[in-house]
């Protein structure tokens, strides 16, 4: 494996305002669930934390909705439970970095999103 060059977080929820509209009632009602969620996002907007933990990153950190995945990373994701975060490496690898499991195992920890990234 080559080195880490970025990683993608994948949400398991569409993007636009019926995907969120979805998203919202069906975490309400307890049927819809995104362990990425509530780490990047507090009820209403993106955590501050969150912002402060990417910047210090040594590499790029994104996150898409699963509708917008271009072709390369709907192929690394199509047997991988979302939510899910994936590692672009140099050779143009994509590796599953942190599974749904264990973002669910975060507990919506912006830390513990970082120690997991990074391995500590």
């Amino acid at each position: 494996m080559t080195e880490i060059v970025g990683y993608t977080g994948i949400y398991n929820a569409d993007g636009g305002i019926i995907g969120e509209v979805r998203y919202v009632i069906g975490h309400l009602l307890g049927t819809a669930e995104c362990a990425l969620c509530d780490i990047t996002h507090s009820p209403v907007r993106r955590k501050p934390q969150w912002d402060m933990m990417v910047a210090r990153l040594a590499v790029p950190v994104i996150v898409l909705h699963r509708n917008e995945l271009d072709a390369d990373l709907l192929a690394a994701a199509a047997s991988t439970p979302l939510p899910a975060v994936f590692a672009h490496h140099a050779d143009g690898t994509i590796t599953v970095a942190l599974s749904a499991q264990q973002l669910a195992g975060i507990g919506g920890s912006v830390t513990g999103f970082e120690n997991a990234i990074l391995g500590r």
